[in-house]
């Protein structure tokens, strides 16, 4: 027989586990619902090369607020470095793993490596931009040559690349590249 201490304590022990379970599960939810809102904007642009130059556009109104920025500016510039990170990144990782690989499934390798070779510079520029002090007069100039190579960078690729991978498919590997390409971007969402 359980005495009222111990019945009191194993109640309370169900309690905090339950709590705990249920805290888990709010927090997991939560997170699905923040990559769910992260990822909506390409999702419901349509086809993957128009969420694409969706989430250029979008990548450009985050470098307009950041050359807006004056050198005192510190933290805001810290924090929009962090937004165009994130933003560029999850938009990198999906035409890495998705479009770039369909581009080279379809003949198109020497523009695919090309395209990825300068999502290398783009790496570099995030670090040196990182590292620099955001008060720094040359970040301003680092950060508009990274602009131009990312306009450059996007052009070649809604211009040119995308729609010559897109004549290539059918309208069923069309739709195929747009979901693998949305499942790719809620990872990093």
């Amino acid at each position: 027989m359980m005495t009222g201490h111990k019945a009191e304590a194993g109640s309370t022990g169900r309690t905090i586990v339950i709590g705990a379970t249920a805290g888990m599960v709010a927090g997991l939810l939560a997170n699905l619902v923040r990559k769910a809102a992260v990822q909506a904007p390409t999702v419901f642009a349509g086809q993957w090369d128009a969420a694409l130059a969706a989430e250029h556009a979008a990548a450009l109104k985050i470098f307009d607020l950041l050359e807006k920025t004056e050198d005192h500016a510190t933290a805001r510039r810290s924090f929009l470095l962090m937004q165009l990170k994130h933003a560029i990144s999850k938009h990198a990782f999906q035409e890495e793993n998705v479009v770039y690989a369909m581009m080279r499934d379809q003949g198109l390798t020497d523009a695919a490596d090309h395209l990825n070779h300068e999502h290398g510079y783009v790496k570099q520029y995030f670090f040196d931009l990182t590292e620099m002090s955001k008060s720094d007069p040359a970040w301003l100039p680092k950060l508009k040559d990274f602009r131009s190579l990312i306009e450059r960078h996007m052009e070649e690729e809604e211009k040119d690349l995308f729609p010559k991978l897109r004549g290539k498919l059918t309208d069923e590997q069309n739709h195929h590249i747009t979901a693998a390409m949305n499942k790719e971007g809620l990872k990093l969402a």
